[in-house]
């Protein structure tokens, strides 16, 4: 079994996390070794729920907080094993997110007695379906354990606040026609030619810019696929476009569906996935003592992350981690070593531990 050295510098440890491969569904070896890692550890209670292991303390403070890093990552692309090259930590997940489990790891250690009652949760399949994702499944199965008065995710945010998270919904637009031979096109009808009405529409877009906690967000419609046509003589009697709608956290499932719907009236409009967005949560105490503990700067979240979860449970989260989020799962991922070492500082600073 691979071991993990918590006493170790924790860029050195996100070199040891990185260096054990653990692509979504294969997170046994790490999982094994980060449980390892945290067991002995007297002032903890360590769970372990698949593949993803949970550690809490529980020391009777006023407030709880949950901090929170996915173990896997994305399909290896000649980017093992991890390399530094001067102020640079090169490799799988150096960025996404093993910089960050390094801090949750180096914080669950040394970290004894926090002015607030902690709970780590190092967990599984993040990047994939959410049915293997492993706060998915801990919502299910322990929803207590993912309870707190706030919640930090490490995905990797420049080591500053990302707070909140847009949601995210896909839909399928459709359009019929009717099939003939294209030497004799004005027997039918062509489903392609319809589907110039739907990019029209997408093309005037005008995105929705709301200002929530003093934050702004900056909505997206886009069409993202587009699919149709039978043979290279044959009109297509249907044409797909498939468009993926980026939504501001001030709005539910429901009212984006909607709106997607209203946008395309007139058209067959089939949702095939959605995820609800999450609010920052800034106005909690737990969250303006962190926001002020870790310098004061907050930047709203324009992607989707596990926030959201969180947010679905009533827990405000927030997203804060080291390295540049644009670099996840490219082959040339890395991350500052400046970035590991300032995440743990301040989070160190905020649990009352000094630097």
């Amino acid at each position: 079994m691979s071991h993990l050295d918590l006493d170790l510098d924790a860029v050195t440890l996100t070199e040891q996390l990185v260096n054990i491969e653990s692509v979504s569904q294969d997170e046994r070896a790490i999982a094994d070794a980060v449980e390892a890692a945290l067991r002995p550890l007297d002032h903890l209670t360590v769970t372990r729920h698949g593949h993803t292991v949970v550690a809490r303390t529980d020391l009777g403070r006023g407030e709880r907080v949950v901090i929170a890093g996915h173990l896997d990552t994305v399909p290896v692309n000649d980017n093992l094993p991890a390399r530094r090259e001067g102020d640079l930590l090169h490799g799988l997940g150096t960025c996404d997110m093993k910089g960050g489990d390094a801090v949750i790891l180096r914080l669950a250690k040394h970290v004894t007695e926090p002015n607030r009652d902690v709970t780590f949760i190092l967990y599984e399949a993040e990047e994939i379906d959410a049915e293997f994702n492993g706060l998915t499944k801990l919502s299910a199965s322990n929803p207590e354990l993912m309870t707190g008065d706030f919640a930090i995710l490490m995905e990797p945010s420049n080591a500053v606040v990302e707070a909140g998270c847009q949601g995210t919904l896909r839909v399928e637009v459709r359009t019929t026609g009717e099939r003939a031979h294209s030497a004799r096109s004005w027997k039918g009808v062509n489903a392609i030619h319809k589907a110039s009405g739907i990019l029209a529409r997408l093309e005037q877009y005008d995105a929705r810019r709301p200002v929530i906690d003093g934050l702004e967000y900056h909505e997206g419609l886009n069409a993202v696929f587009i699919r149709g046509g039978v043979a290279g003589n044959v009109l297509p009697d249907e044409c797909v476009v498939e468009v993926n709608f980026r939504f501001a956290p001030d709005r539910s499932e429901a009212e984006a569906e909607q709106f997607v719907r209203d946008f395309f009236d007139g058209y067959d409009v089939t949702l095939t996935d959605s995820a609800p967005g999450a609010l920052p949560g800034l106005d909690v105490p737990a969250a303006k003592a962190f926001v002020e503990a870790v310098g004061g700067e907050v930047n709203p979240k324009f992607g989707w992350t596990d926030v959201a979860r969180f947010t679905g449970l009533g827990v405000p989260a927030v997203n804060f981690g080291p390295g540049d989020p644009m670099l996840a799962h490219k082959q040339e991922e890395h991350v500052p070593v400046e970035h590991i070492e300032r995440c743990e500082r301040l989070l160190r600073t905020w649990l009352g531990a000094g630097s």
